[in-house]
């Protein structure tokens, strides 16, 4: 069986593999027809597998380690990136990559969460957590991007910041509230884009934007399902009904008006196709871009801080 298998998607590539076991006797037998009807099979099997997913597959998908992380997206959508390095104060972290690069005609500083593929690149990017240096390295980006008029772009795609003591002791929750302040008053536009994980303060130290879109298998929440049943049963076992009660899957958000898109993902997933999905990703930001930039820096923030004031508010 395939490497990074979840067990929703055992049924589709034990069919896979018949597929792939008959083929090597097609030249012996006429069994076209037989292969025909079981890909037909597993066409229906995954339409209706991921028309269906629980909430806690779909944060199984968004952690899937073969899903296209910021710097795969980068370098498959924009050209002449310009990686840039530092917060001035501490050092380099590596777990939140930046840089100006062209989308298309647009001239955009674009800014994410990096995490790493195998143990030695994930200790390197530090599993995708930044340190309070990562959000005053995206912050000291985004106010060069906004002195150059320069419009910006994120992706989120962390398990959290950094929980570490030394984080706590150089600030980590002034680096990221002080994140929230400037990103709200930032006069250039901003686009908000989900591609994996987006948890707690550690995604929303670069979550505050004009827009905010969602690929289709991700999650956006203030705590994890593993974290919330933790808390709240004293075990990480009732981790699907957490990610239920949380309702954090994009089609939640969007029906609580937290996010304003959903961005479609190939069947199976963003691993399945990578180039699919960046194709889809860089027409949906030239999309917003074009919008974006028409409207002047002070109705940007007036709409920036109308649209988040109104997040929260409920009547009974």
């Amino acid at each position: 069986m395939a490497k990074n298998v979840l067990d929703f998607e055992k049924p589709i590539i034990e069919l896979e593999n018949k597929i792939e076991e008959m083929r090597k006797y097609e030249g012996h037998l006429d069994i076209s027809n037989e292969i025909r009807t079981l890909e037909e099979k597993v066409n229906e099997l995954k339409k209706s597998i991921y028309d269906n997913l629980t909430r806690w597959q779909r944060v199984q998908l968004a952690r899937h380690p073969e899903r296209p992380y910021t710097l795969d997206y980068i370098y498959m959508i924009t050209e002449g990136f310009t990686e840039l390095h530092g917060d001035r104060l501490y050092k380099d972290d590596h777990a939140i990559v930046g840089g100006f690069a062209k989308l298309d005609q647009h001239k955009v500083m674009i800014i994410g969460h990096q995490k790493g593929r195998d143990t030695k690149s994930n200790l390197y990017r530090n599993f995708g957590m930044p340190n309070p240096e990562g959000y005053r390295k995206a912050l000291r980006l985004m106010k060069l991007a906004e002195k150059f008029g320069k419009p910006v772009v994120t992706m989120l795609d962390t398990p959290g910041a950094y929980p570490g003591i030394e984080a706590e002791q150089r600030g980590q929750a002034e680096a990221i509230a002080r994140n929230l302040l400037e990103m709200s008053h930032l006069r250039v536009p901003i686009i908000i884009t989900i591609i994996g994980e987006g948890a707690s303060g550690g995604a929303l130290g670069l979550g505050i934007g004009d827009r905010v879109l969602m690929l289709q298998n991700t999650w956006y929440s203030v705590i994890s399902p593993e974290s919330c049943s933790s808390i709240l049963w004293r075990s990480w076992d009732y981790k699907e009904q957490a990610a239920e009660s949380l309702r954090l899957t994009a089609e939640d958000l969007l029906e609580q008006g937290i996010i304003d898109r959903i961005i479609p993902e190939p069947l199976g997933g963003a691993h399945k196709d990578h180039q699919t999905m960046a194709n889809t990703l860089k027409s949906v930001l030239k999309e917003e871009l074009d919008i974006l930039m028409k409207i002047k820096p002070d109705k940007l923030i007036q709409n920036r801080l109308e649209k988040f004031g109104k997040m929260g508010v409920y009547q009974e």
